[in-house]
């Protein structure tokens, strides 16, 4: 019995220790997130660009803000038609998820607003809120339902809550997830093979394979956890929001958990010259912490 017993825990405290080193690995476990500023109502959607700057929303505001890769926080935007989710195209533009209006955005680096896209069908959309630009320029918006007080209307135009992709030259978007009970945070890799969507809702995270049409095929379940905000490190390890950062390996076992002293951590990029500090949005906060791995984004 003692051999048989020794057999079947070893495994179990192999795995303890693997979780245990990778955690180890990624960050000081020791070290604690860094406070950087309290002031807004509800942080959201950061974004890095190439030089490493971190932009975010405070949306309640409607406002986006700058925390420069030597440490500055300023404000970068006023009047934002409510952004929410953000990520950088190729070309330095911040596409966003403006919910005002019920629309995805280009804003450029000289603060003009372009509207890439106004409605579904003549539908109005439920409110864009997140976004992930491919490498070939397309773009993957999910679109959950969140009654927001600033709109005339009480209930949405659409039936479903689903996940779309733009094409670079745009035009119509295209339905390429419509199972999910509330798509909330996504992110793809940086070679454009696999898009992360997370049913926010339904409480768990998707891994698809990314057809050279765009479209979405081969859903597996990558975790039982949903998430606000996606991001990626340089190890392809899978890091989700909400009651803190949790931190997912590729295969999807659960490696590494960052508590955040707020109720709700709602976003998160890697930020600085080397990427290698984990910015996160949380609540009326922003919190970074060193990492020993680099973000991808």
């Amino acid at each position: 019995m003692n051999k048989l017993r020794r057999i079947i825990t070893l495994p179990i405290f192999s795995l303890f220790i693997v979780a245990a080193s990778a955690q180890t690995a990624l960050y000081d476990t020791a070290a604690k997130p860094k406070l950087i500023s309290k002031q807004f109502s509800f942080t959201e959607g950061a974004s890095v660009d190439k030089k490493g700057n971190v932009f975010f929303t405070d949306q309640p505001n409607n406002k986006i803000w700058e925390y420069s890769a030597d440490g500055k926080l300023s404000l970068w935007m006023d009047s934002t038609l409510r952004s929410n989710g953000t990520y950088f195209d190729a070309k330095g533009n911040l596409i966003t998820c403006a919910d005002e209006h019920d629309e995805l955005v280009s804003i450029s680096p000289k603060k003009k607003i372009k509207v890439l896209v106004h409605d579904l069908n003549g539908h109005l959309l439920n409110g864009p809120n997140d976004v992930w630009v491919a490498p070939n320029g397309g773009m993957y918006i999910t679109d959950p339902y969140y009654q927001r007080d600033y709109w005339t209307r009480k209930k949405p135009d659409l039936d479903e809550q689903d996940v779309y992709y733009l094409p670079k030259k745009g035009g119509n978007l295209i339905t390429v997830a419509s199972d999910l009970q509330q798509p909330n945070g996504i992110v793809g890799t940086p070679d454009g093979k696999y898009l992360y969507v997370a049913d926010i809702k339904g409480n768990k995270t998707f891994k698809y394979t990314i057809a050279s049409d765009g479209s979405l095929t081969n859903k597996q379940l990558f975790c039982t956890q949903g998430s606000d905000g996606m991001t990626l490190d340089e190890q392809g390890n899978v890091y989700l929001t909400g009651k803190g950062v949790t931190i997912y390996n590729p295969v999807g076992a659960k490696i590494a958990h960052i508590d955040i002293p707020e109720p709700w951590a709602a976003n998160l990029c890697f930020a600085g010259k080397d990427k290698n500090y984990l910015f996160i949005t949380a609540s009326k906060a922003v919190y970074i912490i060193k990492m020993n791995v680099k973000g991808v984004e």
